[in-house]
């Protein structure tokens, strides 16, 4: 386990979910930008490889529910996806906006302030694609190491990045959704990583000093309601993962 006190300079880090997804469409440009803009802290995206092996940013496994376009991303070319409009459906005023790449994103937000990058790798139904090689690649290549914090529910998606890479920080991703003997990461034990990020029911349920007794950074999704936001930053969270980073921002400032 390595030390990440370099990504929380201000404790909790506002990190804007899919960008600033209340406002503008998730995962485009125009949501990461917005957040820069709104004074987040971080960012975080899903990324997945286009059949022609390119890192691009969809959080599902289809492209149907943020474009007007269908099909398994895994099996359109980054040529076809760039064709899709990802903005129109949040709001007609985002039409045209564009699927980006993960080089795309990284060369925006890394261009800014200290702005960091959570990255979710979301092979979930295709483990062993080669995603986590991808990224890391271009993590290498960008020099950015200091500016991404590498996140996954599948503890087999971290153990390959740390084998990658050692220096990367990495994060398990948990849910109260999931089954039971999962919920708690069975693994993660046996797997080293630096950050737990707990949904905000497991957090309300178990408590930040529950994974900070155990070493880990806390970093709760998706939280957008006041009282939670107030309550999780009270209990010394270090990661609060919104929708609105604004709102949060105010929430737990005043």
């Amino acid at each position: 386990m390595i030390s990440i006190d370099y990504l929380y300079p201000r404790i909790p880090a506002i990190i804007a979910h899919r960008g600033a997804s209340a406002a503008a469409p998730e995962n485009t440009l125009a949501a990461f930008n917005l957040a820069v803009d709104l004074k987040a802290d971080a960012v975080e995206l899903d990324v997945k490889l286009t059949k022609d092996r390119v890192p691009i940013i969809m959080h599902d496994p289809t492209v149907d529910r943020t474009t007007d376009g269908t099909g398994k991303v895994a099996d359109l070319t980054l040529a076809d996806l760039k064709k899709l409009d990802a903005g129109v459906k949040k709001d007609p005023k985002f039409a045209g906006e564009r699927i980006p790449t993960l080089a795309e994103v990284f060369e925006a937000v890394a261009a800014t302030r200290s702005v960091w990058i959570n990255v979710e790798l979301t092979n979930y139904t295709a483990r062993g694609d080669g995603l986590e090689a991808a990224v890391v690649a271009l993590i290498q290549k960008m020099n950015l190491g200091r500016r991404v914090l590498l996140s996954s529910f599948d503890p087999f998606a971290i153990r390959n990045v740390k084998r990658l890479d050692p220096s990367l920080p990495v994060a398990q991703l948990t849910s109260h959704k999931m089954p039971i003997y999962l919920r708690d990461a069975w693994l993660a034990p046996f797997i080293c990583h630096e950050a737990r990020h707990p949904d905000y029911v497991q957090l309300k349920q178990k408590g930040v000093a529950y994974y900070k007794r155990r070493g880990y950074r806390v970093n709760v999704w998706t939280t957008n309601d006041p009282a939670d936001l107030r309550d999780f930053a009270r209990q010394g969270v270090d990661g609060l993962i919104t929708d609105a980073p604004d709102a949060a921002r105010r929430a737990v400032e005043g």
